[in-house]
């Protein structure tokens, strides 16, 4: 029997798979853009033909494309191409004179939107003077820039006004931090809150069909960059779906897309959101994009006080001694949604960044699962679990959406540890989750990070440290995993997470030929040299969609 012959050959000194039946091999073949055969370089020699292109990478070395459970790459796109990109750790000063800069190139009547501003900056950015210093920089134009977890917002006067915000009229939502000497809205806006202020952007035109097109498009060009070929967007509008469909249709969408369809949260301004989106996902569904989960907030985020814990947050003078924080949601709520979610076959990632609201997830999923359904949920984020809800997402097939790029020594737990004391220390239980038998995947939640570098994740998951050595020290170090078991993580666990396990996440035959080259074996060397390995090309069934400059 001849051998089927192969139209690309991938040879290399260190090819890993992902597949623990055969971890390691030297070559594989890919033909009509899938997996042909993976083996010896003589196993797979036997599909070579006059035809076939071989790539030999030489001491360079061959993973899986890396799998990203949770970003938001539309937002991204739109930010860089669009918007006023400000990363987090800019001052006050530094950002009036960006949005400054900004202001000159614009109508007078044009909004500057942008983001993110840190969330240890909010305090300083909370008072009547700092809103009236950010009217200058603008010159009277509307500005509203996102806070770094994308919940919360800054807006100016000229923003405010619009908006109708005023002290008399304040979002029943929400929270309007007002200045403690005038009661004036200082232009903080936490949760809902924001919504108005979205709102009147969007009135004032928001972005053309063409525009989200093209933020899609970017926003995949960046992921493939750092060898990314399959990730879940976190929260999508109907824009984002179309566009995401628009550029399937073209072949132009380089990666496998699962979106999750909103439920139940306004913060992004998406409008519809709940059963008339979900009504229309079936809509948008082509070859790569899958319109197949659906996005439940069930709290906020810790530093605002909005996640839901067991234990009482740190006193403070607004929410004394025994606050906890609250669910968006009751038991019955979730289980409504959930039961109706899964009868019509789709996932649920759900919002979860307190140990209060996973074990509700965790105690509506038992229903649901004693009702007979498989449907997939992830408890997103999941960087605090109860000891005992550990082993429950195992016996209740729960997976875990965890973003090391959120947690590692820094801003983040800086601002964690304010709110929670001790506890800060103790989030990511990684290798508890893994230990237990939980299905453990690895996302960005970039632009809410940095950067959607899955080599970042990598490192952290194994030193628990900062990858980039931007804060020193390491968080509950004792929870560390294996290079090995974080490279499943951001690849084989990811993919089955958001239900494409049985075409990409794996160099595993029949499965889609997605794989990244990289300079050298990133996870063989010391942990704290991972991130510095360079992605040269990044192949997308069996064709490069990126290569190093």
């Amino acid at each position: 029997m001849v051998a089927a012959e192969a139209d690309l050959i991938v040879t290399g000194s260190v090819i890993r798979t992902a597949d623990r039946r055969h971890p390691v091999v030297e070559s594989f073949a890919v033909r009509a853009g899938l997996i042909l055969a993976v083996g010896t370089r003589e196993e797979v020699d036997a599909h070579r033909g006059p035809r076939t292109r071989v790539l030999d990478v030489g001491a360079a070395a061959v993973y899986p494309g890396f799998v990203d459970v949770h970003n938001h790459h539309a937002m991204a796109g739109r930010t860089e191409l669009f918007e006023l990109s400000l990363p987090p750790s800019l001052s006050l000063d530094r950002i009036l004179d960006l949005v400054r800069d900004r202001a000159s190139t614009l109508p007078p009547d044009a909004w500057i939107v942008g983001g993110s501003v840190s969330t240890t900056l909010l305090p300083t950015l909370a008072n009547t003077t700092s809103r009236r210093r950010l009217d200058e920089a603008a010159g009277g134009r509307p500005v509203v820039i996102v806070e770094d977890s994308r919940h919360n917002r800054w807006a100016n006067t000229r923003a405010l006004e619009l908006a109708g915000i005023t002290a008399d009229s304040i979002p029943s939502a929400g929270v309007t931090v007002l200045d403690p000497d005038d009661g004036t809205p200082t232009g903080v806006l936490l949760e809902a809150a924001g919504i108005p202020v979205q709102e009147a952007y969007d009135r004032s035109g928001g972005l053309t069909s063409d525009q989200h097109v093209a933020a899609s498009r970017r926003g995949v060009e960046i992921l493939n960059s750092f060898g990314i070929t399959t990730f879940q967007d976190a929260g999508v509008s109907t824009d984002i779906l179309d566009a995401l469909a628009t550029l399937d249709r073209a072949q132009e969408l380089n990666a496998w897309v699962v979106s999750s369809l909103l439920i139940n949260d306004e913060i992004f301004g998406f409008d519809p959101i709940g059963e008339p989106l979900i009504a229309r996902g079936e809509e948008f569904r082509t070859p790569h994009h899958r319109p197949d989960f659906v996005k439940i907030f069930l709290d906020g985020v810790p530093p605002a006080r909005t996640a839901s814990f067991l234990e009482p947050y740190v006193a403070d003078a607004v929410h004394g001694a025994h606050f906890h924080g609250e669910t968006t949601m009751t038991a019955e709520e979730l289980y409504a949604w959930l039961r109706s979610v899964a009868e019509r076959g789709l996932g649920a990632k759900v919002h979860c960044t307190g140990d209060g609201s996973a074990r509700l997830v965790l105690d509506v999923a038992e229903s649901i699962r004693a009702d007979g359904f498989t449907t997939p949920i992830q408890i997103a984020h999941g960087q605090f679990l109860a000891d005992d809800d550990i082993p429950r997402l195992r016996a209740l097939d729960v997976s875990a959406d965890i973003s090391p790029f959120i947690w590692f020594p820094g801003v983040i737990p800086q601002a964690l540890a304010e709110v929670l004391g001790d506890r800060a220390e103790h989030s990511q239980p990684n290798r508890a989750l893994l230990d237990a038998g939980a299905l453990v995947a690895g996302g960005s939640d970039w632009p809410v990070s940095d950067s959607p570098n899955t080599l970042e994740g990598l490192q952290g998951l194994v030193t628990r440290a900062d990858p980039l050595g931007r804060a020193p020290g390491v968080l509950w170090p004792e929870q560390a995993i294996t290079a090995e078991e974080a490279l499943e993580v951001f690849t084989i666990n990811a993919a089955t997470a958001m239900g494409l396990g049985t075409e990409t996440g794996s160099l595993t035959p029949g499965k889609s030929a997605d794989f990244v080259v990289l300079a050298r074996d990133a996870i063989a060397g010391p942990a704290d040299e991972i991130v510095h390995t360079p992605v040269l090309s990044t192949w997308f069934e069996g064709r490069e969609v990126y290569t190093a400059s």
